[in-house]
């Protein structure tokens, strides 16, 4: 993916109003420690050189952790530049949960897993769906619903998201 690809993402996560961080790998760690509000819980991620393990996380929560925590961190292996929009996969490390509970996402995608458009996507998502892999939340933006009036966040999801863009290569973003 281009810088360009992860400027659109950025653009369309702004939108949204969803912060977002482009980070190298070596500064993955101290950067979302400075972004996760404690308590928190997170999930593995699903990235070879990229944990949360070292980080103020809890990993595997409890149910009562799931409820008191503020932040929930979460991998995704799918962005959608033009939406903004990122996929949670719904494995028995908890992702769907840590993802949904606390009233605050943050979630991490790496540049070379974000799609252009939806057509992209629809190509990812079948080769997901070959390979057994059928549960994911697509998820944009914070949550909200406008179905009693005005709008209101955190409904039936976080009120706030981040995502954090890990960069495959170094680029200039001039």
């Amino acid at each position: 993916m281009s810088a360009g690809s992860v400027r659109k993402f950025q653009q369309s996560l702004a939108r949204l109003d969803t912060a977002s961080t482009v980070v190298s790998p070596d500064e993955f760690e101290t950067e979302l420690e400075g972004i996760i509000e404690t308590p928190a819980v997170g999930a593995d991620l699903s990235f070879d050189d990229l944990t949360v393990s070292n980080l103020p996380v809890s990993l595997e929560p409890s149910p009562s952790q799931l409820r008191e925590a503020v932040t929930g961190v979460t991998g995704s292996r799918m962005g959608i530049a033009s939406l903004g929009t990122v996929a949670v996969e719904s494995r028995s490390t908890g992702d769907e949960f840590v993802a949904l509970y606390p009233e605050f996402h943050v979630v991490v995608v790496r540049e070379s897993d974000i799609r252009a458009d939806l057509s992209d996507a629809f190509a990812w998502l079948r080769d997901e769906f070959e390979a057994g892999r059928r549960s994911l939340i697509l998820a944009t933006g914070p949550s909200s619903t406008g179905d009693m009036g005005a709008l209101v966040r955190g409904v039936h999801g976080p009120e706030r998201v981040h995502v954090v863009i890990v960069r495959d290569d170094e680029w200039n973003d001039e």
